[in-house]
Parts: structure tokens; sequence; C-alpha cells
């Protein structure tokens, strides 16, 4: 619950204190977000983050394809074998 509320006030606030900073300020935000977008660093960091995230889904991805090849049936898919007490035989 004091989390709910913390965010209600916090969004509250935030929208408070933009309406009050004005289309100029939205438009000077938006003109650096613009600039930052299109610099070199911006797109360094942009590749370095894909590449991480791919990598991360290329090992999930491997890890599943290992547990599924070996036969572990363990973790989140375990269950009763069939006939072994499933209430579905």
């Amino acid at each position: 619950m004091r989390f709910r509320l913390g965010l209600v006030i916090g969004a509250a606030v935030g929208y408070y204190l933009g309406a009050k900073a004005g289309r100029e300020r939205y438009d000077q935000i938006n003109r650096m977000l613009h600039r930052l977008r299109r610099s070199d660093a911006f797109e360094v960091a942009a590749d370095k983050a894909k590449a991480v995230v791919d990598l991360g889904v290329e090992r999930a991805k491997n890890a599943v394809e290992d547990r599924f090849r070996h036969g572990e049936n363990t973790g989140l898919f375990a269950g009763p074998a069939a006939g072994q007490g499933s209430r579905f035989n």
C-alpha cells in the first residue's frame, strides 16, 4: 500500500512540476533528447546494450534447450508423471 501511495504522490508531483515548467521547457528537453539520440556515444551505448540483451536471450534459449535435450523435468514444469497421482488419469 505504501508503494502505491508513493507512486501516486510521485506522479502527481511530477505532473504538477511538468505543467508548471510549460511548453518552453518541454521543447528544450525534446531538443536535447533528439541531439542525444543522434550522438555517436548514444549509438555505441545502444549497440552495446543490444548485444548484452541478445547474449542473455541466447544463453536463456540454450539453457532451455539443454534441459529438454537432456530430459530434465525439473523446475516450473515439473509435476507428477502420468499415472502417478495425476488427477487427469
